[in-house]
């Protein structure tokens, strides 16, 4: 049988008494050279074991393989060798029935522990020479915690920040950088967005980032439209599903917004379209209709943000609240029952439904915009707007995001969207 000890800086002297026994009676000891010079000294001079260096795990794994099977043997590893460690490749070659596990703490405990946080809700990624996109794909869906096991030849932490700034979230993640984790030299520090990146930064370092409300400067200070992602507040259990601000933008031109007359955004989401379009028009009056729960609060929290108010947010089926009910558009101001312009961003199944409820209440010369993901949903509500007389548009939006790759940078694309685009006609 041989041994596999996960160890941490201290090693051997830290390890415990039976780990330590086992030390002494191996012929056979695999260690990271790192170790050696606390071994040799350790084991004294008239211990017979066979001192190797697990540098090479390929390497390794054939000089044991070699061995015959009575032959005591211990191989050190770093924390946990099943963790991103020489464990899977020892398993691969040598087989499991071979093999007995004694972990130590992992990397991503200790640096939990440094914190003083809980991590059993923690999600986990490594860029050891894997793509980076990941990463950017992970922060999409926002977790509230996420180690990240860093490359050191590609930058490491430069490269997570890199990817934090394109993807607009650096101020909406608390950066926690952990640099030698149990050794004599560790070091651990919080990298706030202006601050630079270490110097001298140690090979053995990983990055914990932590989900913090993101801030907003005063309205004043934000640009006039085309807002940063990881400015607005989103649903917790729903996290990145939001227009994209490449896509908000777009969305925001086929509007043409007038200076005045009303706006309905159904389907708003976190109200990111509606909310910008009063910033750009201060004049229009907003119906936002979103159907989640907690859907109207979060719409009034980000409208305070960026400083504007809508005229009415409602939250329910926004079918249902427009064709009639408690809560009905008839229940609205009359000012509101009549839309100039409409984004239909929801509606669902009922979208169809949805859609001609629109153009029966919009304005002569109004404007409906529709964003859709399938070519379906484009067969289904095209005919509908034909039917009704309006000029119709079609286009189809697709943008990159820059993302670091091998010292420099590559294109990520996002996802395509279809914008459809109704005139009716009229004045």
């Amino acid at each position: 049988m041989i041994e596999v000890i996960g160890t941490d800086a201290g090693a051997p002297a830290t390890l415990a008494a039976p780990q330590q026994q086992l030390l002494r009676e191996a012929a056979l000891i695999a260690a990271p050279r790192r170790l050696h010079s606390a071994l040799a000294p350790w084991l004294g001079d008239h211990h017979p074991a066979t001192l190797l260096a697990s540098d090479s795990p390929l390497q390794l794994c054939n000089q044991l393989q070699a061995l015959p099977r009575s032959t005591r043997a211990v191989v050190l590893a770093s924390g946990d060798p099943l963790w991103f460690g020489i464990g899977r490749t020892l398993m691969e070659r040598l087989g499991a029935d071979r093999l007995r596990f004694q972990p130590a703490p992992s990397s991503l405990q200790l640096a939990f522990s440094r914190l003083g946080r809980p991590w059993q809700d923690a999600q986990w990624l490594s860029l050891h020479g894997r793509d980076p996109l990941a990463l950017a794909q992970h922060l999409q869906q926002r977790p509230k915690a996420l180690a990240v096991l860093t490359d050191p030849s590609r930058g490491g932490v430069e490269e997570v920040r890199t990817i934090l700034r394109s993807s607009g979230l650096d101020t909406t993640y608390a950066l926690w950088l952990f640099e030698a984790l149990g050794h004599a030299d560790e070091r651990v520090q919080q990298l706030h967005p202006p601050d630079p990146s270490p110097s001298t930064l140690h090979p053995l370092h990983l990055v914990v980032l932590l989900a913090v409300p993101p801030s907003a400067p005063p309205p004043e200070r934000l640009p006039l439209f085309g807002l940063e992602d990881g400015l607005f507040l989103q649903h917790d259990d729903r996290p990145g599903l939001m227009t994209k601000r490449e896509v908000r933008i777009q969305l925001l031109a086929d509007l043409e917004l007038p200076d005045r007359g009303v706006l309905w955004d159904l389907g708003a989401g976190t109200g990111s379209v509606g909310l910008e379009a009063l910033r750009l028009r201060s004049g229009l009056q907003l119906l936002a209709i979103e159907q989640r729960g907690g859907g109207a609060r979060l719409i009034h929290a980000n409208a305070e943000r960026l400083g504007v108010r809508p005229a009415a947010v409602l939250e329910g089926d926004a079918l249902a609240l427009l064709q009639g009910g408690e809560t009905a558009a008839d229940a609205l101001p009359k000012s509101l029952q009549r839309p100039d312009r409409v984004l239909l961003g929801g509606g669902g199944r009922a979208r169809a439904a949805l859609l001609e409820t629109v153009l029966q209440r919009l304005q002569p010369g109004g404007v409906v915009v529709i964003p859709l993901a399938t070519l379906e949903a484009l067969a289904e509500l095209r005919p509908l707007l034909e039917t009704a007389g309006c000029q119709v548009n079609l286009s189809q939006l697709q943008s990159w995001r820059g993302q670091p790759l091998a010292g420099g940078t590559r294109l990520a694309p996002m996802n395509p969207v279809l914008v459809l685009k109704g005139r009716l006609p009229g004045a």
